[in-house]
């Protein structure tokens, strides 16, 4: 909570300063409120605790470049099919819509999938009195409530040692941005994986949320860079079913001479020719568990800062096949 921060004290003792209760000192009181004032900091009128959640409805925050995202689209029902099962609203939060700080109060807790540490609406929210529980770890200095994480590391290194045992010997990331968590670790897990096996790095950062035809000039580029590559791992949804063109029109034939997979499956990838290998991420899977461990949190069924793990799977098929 920026408020504690900048006045030194805990997140409790803010809290309860803001709302005039608990066991604080006037002068602690008085030193809360008035760096409250200066940060232009708006109480939560309704003095809504994690335990006595009362406005029913939720709030919902993607990353709005993402948003034509399968995956994302899966995340959002996921999270719908949990608040109904507690018969909760979910409302969508824009950047537009949550500019005013106050908007944040007429929901007991929100969710934030993927949160960016360049997003302001995700600051913004995480310095709000309201719970907030997070889709992957969030990178900036606020805490949520708590946090959804997959094992993403390990699962990237058993695809790269699916594609090495199928025959791969130089393999190459194109990698998502590291402005999310989720980017960061799949880059360093591919780093970790190349030392590992003694292979050099073969990596090329697209940027974030970029349009098809700017992933497919990134491919372009990297093969142009990288002529050797025997397989191509593509970690932003919807990059590898962009690069299957570019490597047939420079002549690689998928599923023979270059391998390829995705670090996110959609269902496209199982119908493309050859049908393209991926990570399941299971993003519905996901929506529902941050809004189950939200939920949780309100009823004091979990404690601040709780952490829930999410399995996750390698789906294969023949773009990865082993070479005969």
């Amino acid at each position: 909570m920026e408020v504690a921060r900048a006045a030194g004290v805990s997140k409790t003792t803010a809290s309860d300063a803001l709302r005039r209760s608990g066991r604080v000192s006037e002068k602690t009181r008085q030193l809360v409120a008035e760096t409250a004032d200066r940060l232009g900091y708006t109480p939560n009128l309704s003095a809504r605790s994690l335990r006595a959640a009362t406005t029913g409805a939720i709030g919902l925050h993607l990353p709005e470049v993402l948003t034509r995202s399968e995956y994302y689209m899966s995340f959002v029902f996921g999270v719908i099919d949990q608040a109904s099962r507690h018969d909760y609203d979910v409302t969508l939060l824009t950047s537009r819509g949550a500019r005013a700080r106050a908007a944040f109060h007429r929901l007991d807790g929100v969710v934030l999938g993927d949160p960016l540490v360049t997003d302001p609406v995700v600051h913004g929210l995480l310095a709000s009195s309201v719970p907030v529980v997070t889709c992957e770890r969030f990178t900036g200095d606020a805490e949520p409530a708590g946090t959804v994480r997959s094992d993403h590391a390990a699962m990237l290194s058993l695809l790269f040692d699916r594609l090495h045992d199928a025959g791969a010997a130089r393999p190459a990331l194109l990698a998502s941005s590291t402005i999310t968590d989720w980017g960061a670790i799949l880059q360093r897990a591919y780093r970790e994986w190349c030392e590992r096996r003694g292979t050099a790095v073969r990596l090329r950062e697209l940027p974030y949320g970029a349009p098809p035809e700017v992933t497919q000039d990134e491919i372009r580029a990297l093969l142009s860079a990288e002529p050797g590559i025997d397989a191509l791992v593509c970690a932003p949804d919807g990059s590898a079913a962009a690069a299957l063109p570019v490597l047939r029109e420079e002549g690689r034939e998928v599923g023979r001479d270059v391998l390829l997979a995705a670090c996110v499956d959609s269902g496209p990838l199982a119908h493309t020719d050859p049908p393209i290998t991926a990570i399941d991420l299971r993003p519905r899977e996901a929506g529902a568990a941050c809004a189950e461990l939200l939920f949780d949190l309100l009823a004091g069924r979990a404690d601040e800062g709780a952490v829930r793990d999410l399995p996750i799977g390698l789906v294969e098929r023949g773009s990865t096949a082993p070479r005969g």
